[in-house]
């Protein structure tokens, strides 16, 4: 049960986030979609037209723009 999660290096909620997920012990993959375009698509996709990071696709595919850690948790059922 791993996220997916969407993000940056110069995101400082980005990096709040990726701190309070490995507190919290859940699992993520990152993309960096500076470096992907067809990441930054899909960010822009799930957006309005907008790469809002961090975007974080939960396993069942629903995807969250700037979710709080609380919110996550709750998503995933812990």
């Amino acid at each position: 049960m791993t996220l997916t999660m969407y993000s940056t290096q110069w995101c400082g909620y980005c990096q709040r986030l990726k701190a309070q997920l490995d507190r919290a012990g859940v699992a993520y993959t990152e993309i960096d979609i500076e470096h992907s375009p067809e990441a930054a698509q899909f960010v822009q996709n799930v957006n309005g037209g907008n790469q809002t990071v961090p975007t974080v696709v939960l396993p069942d595919g629903r995807a969250m723009t700037n979710p709080s850690i609380n919110q996550l948790l709750d998503a995933l059922g812990s």
